[in-house]
Order: structure tokens, then C-alpha cells, then sequence
């Protein structure tokens, strides 16, 4: 009898240890420690709900980088991005958080450095022929002046998080095309969308030779751009004005967040 009974107290024992990993384990189990860097479209301009704390940077609770942190809970979390950033901001003021135990870093960086809201300014205020110019411009910027500066950020985040796996996201493209639409002409939409076809690919060039994860992130956004019936992007906004021309809070989470979540 004694034997038994403890032959059944093990297999309750085994049993009941067995069950007790299936339901504790992956609960507990927490994700990387996470840091999220760049410009606004990483802060999460156009998406509302934003944090008051952040002032002038507009980081909003409903951009890419706190629905991964909402969904993964991460052992910890930090978000330096901020509105306006370029290249030389996120090495002179967002690194901080970083360290060799940062296991992901997502960020979006370079759109200002090519001068992304004097692109959409001139296009938006002026002819179809000082658009085509200014954004001819902006690309030279992206091919000629833009990779020297991703090199460096890229080289300072790997030098402070050697670790991490780093996923550099895009821009999508910002109308579709050959619909019909009020506003900008057909030029203006195609160039400025040619625009981010140059900068993303420099951006994809630049992060693959230092071992980061590109996430395009222009399929997801494909067919909700602005002209479309189901747009993602905030069009000309009067007031804030610096939600203009950025994904929306749907665009985060259907655009941005699946791409950061695929990749990270």
C-alpha cells in the first residue's frame, strides 16, 4: 500500500509540475530589452494619445514601438525618438538607454536629413516644376550625403548595444497613384513617392551592410496611402501641423507594428 500510494503522490507530483510549466512558463517569460530611436515617424506624430511628458517630441502611446512593448513586455523599455530628428540627433541624444544588454532597437531616421518637410512644403505650396526640383534635390541628398551619415549612427548604435538586433524601418509611399484625387497633380504624387523609393533603398543599403534587419514597411501601407478610399496618413493638417503628412494611429498599428513584429 505504501508503495502504492507513493508511486501516486509522484505521478501527481510529476503531473502537477508538468502543468504548472505549461501555464507559468511562457508568462513569464518576458521579451528583450527593448529601445526605440529615430524621428517622428517613430514617435508616432498623427497617432494621437500622446505621452504630455515627452513636450516637443509628440511621442504618441499608440506608435510601433509601445504596441511591440505592450505585446511583448519586454524586460525593459525605453523610447528616445523624437519629432525632427536627424541623423546626428539620435547619436548626440537618444543612445543613452542603450547598453549590451539591449536585445532590440527598432528605429526610422534619415527622412529629415533629406529634408522631408520642406519636400512636402515646396510640393504642396509651389509648382509642379519647383516640387520635381526640390525633390531632385532631396534625392541627391539620400544618394550622395545620406549614407556617410547612416554609417555613423548605425556604427554608434552598434557600439553601445553590440548585442542587439537592430530593425531600421522606412518610409511607406505617401499617395496612391493613378486614381483620381483632389489636391497635388499626378507629378507631384509620383515624385514624392519616387522620393521614398530612393531614400528606402539607401536606407536598406546602409543598414544590410551592418547586419541590421530592414522592415519595409510600403506593401503594408500599399493601397491605404492618401488618395486611397482607406488612407493610413494624416494629408495637409492645420492644426497640430506637424501631424501632417504622417501615418495615422491605424497606420501604426496595421502599417508599422505587423513590419517591426515580423523582423524583430
Amino acid at each position: 500500500m505504501r508503495r502504492v500510494k507513493l508511486r501516486s503522490t509522484l505521478v501527481v507530483f510529476g503531473l502537477a509540475m508538468m502543468f504548472g510549466l505549461v501555464l507559468t512558463g511562457p508568462a513569464d517569460a518576458a521579451g528583450p530589452a527593448y529601445v526605440a530611436l529615430g524621428d517622428s515617424y517613430s514617435a508616432g506624430n498623427g497617432a494621437g494619445n500622446y505621452d504630455s511628458s515627452s513636450g516637443d517630441c509628440h511621442r504618441s502611446l499608440s506608435a510601433y514601438p509601445y504596441l511591440w512593448k505592450n505585446a511583448h513586455a519586454p524586460s525593459s523599455f525605453a523610447d528616445t525618438s523624437c519629432s525632427g530628428a536627424i541623423t546626428t540627433d539620435v547619436t548626440s541624444g537618444q543612445l543613452a538607454p542603450l547598453n549590451s544588454s539591449t536585445g532590440l532597437v527598432s528605429l526610422t531616421i534619415g527622412g529629415n536629413d533629406a529634408g522631408f518637410s520642406d519636400v512636402m512644403t515646396t510640393c504642396v505650396t509651389g509648382s509642379d516644376t519647383d516640387c520635381v526640383n526640390r525633390v531632385n534635390t532631396a534625392e541627391s541628398y539620400a544618394r550622395n550625403t545620406l549614407p556617410a551619415r547612416l554609417d555613423a549612427t548605425y556604427d554608434a548604435i552598434r557600439a553601445k548595444a553590440p548585442n542587439a538586433k537592430v530593425v531600421v524601418l522606412g518610409y511607406p509611399h505617401m499617395y496612391t497613384l493613378n486614381v483620381f484625387c483632389v489636391g497635388l497633380s499626378t507629378t507631384k504624387h509620383s515624385k514624392i513617392d519616387e522620393a521614398s523609393d530612393v531614400i528606402d533603398g539607401v536606407i536598406a543599403g546602409r543598414a544590410a551592410a551592418h547586419g541590421f534587419v530592414f522592415g519595409d514597411v510600403r506593401t503594408a501601407f500599399g493601397g491605404h496611402e492618401l488618395c486611397s478610399s482607406n488612407g493610413w496618413l494624416h494629408s495637409l493638417v492645420v492644426s497640430p501641423s506637424w501631424e501632417s503628412y504622417h501615418p495615422t494611429a491605424t497606420g501604426h498599428a496595421s502599417g508599422y507594428y505587423p513590419v517591426l513584429n515580423a523582423n524583430s
